[in-house]
């Protein structure tokens, strides 16, 4: 699997994951994903777009508690970040979330990691119910939180579409790694563009 090249027609099967555009992770939050702020205006266009055609949408968020295991000070690898109800945790500034679109919390626990929208969440079972065959990915962190989104996808059973140029990494090579990995799983990627 590869690019798809041509344009993409999205249909009622089809659903929009925007992975953790929160404040924390924009630019200038205490995780910040250089650059992550620039891609809103593309998101907003696509979610607009799957509003139009009928598409599902879904807007991840880490919701942590305050002494969560992947802070520093429990021994962690990461600054504090996304505490649940705190400004950093909300969504990001200017980001467009409809009000009938599905929000997912995951890492609420004290002692579990969470990576993947389908980690303890109940978000296969919301979209098995809408009838979604096909999911778009976008947001943040390409090598994080969208790699591990995508992989579980795809273990699920559907097919998956990484929009390239609405995703951002921590670490440009590690981001390229993380690309490389999920077209190996079997996702396809294209651009925002591509879509109609």
């Amino acid at each position: 699997m590869d690019s798809l090249s041509g344009q993409i027609a999205i249909g009622k099967q089809d659903g929009l994951i925007v992975v953790d555009m929160q404040e924390d992770f924009m630019d200038g939050g205490s995780l910040e994903v250089t650059g992550s702020r620039g891609l809103i205006n593309g998101i907003n266009g696509l979610v607009r777009l799957f509003l139009q055609k009928g598409g599902s949408l879904v807007f991840t968020r880490d919701w942590h508690p305050e002494n969560h295991c992947s802070f520093k000070q429990e021994g962690g690898k990461w600054p504090v970040h996304c505490v649940a109800g705190s400004k950093g945790a909300s969504f990001a500034k200017g980001l467009l979330v409809p009000e009938g679109a599905i929000k997912v919390s995951k890492a609420t626990q004290p002692d579990e990691e969470a990576y993947s929208a389908f980690s303890q969440t109940p978000l296969l079972e919301l979209l098995n119910s809408k009838g979604v065959k096909r999911l778009f990915v976008v947001g943040v962190a390409t090598e994080f939180c969208v790699l591990e989104t995508v992989l579980d996808a795809i273990r699920l059973g559907f097919e998956v579409v990484v929009i390239v140029d609405c995703i951002n990494p921590v670490n440009g090579k590690n981001g390229d790694r993380a690309l490389k990995r999920m077209k190996e799983a079997g996702a396809f990627m294209t651009e925002s563009r591509q879509l109609r």
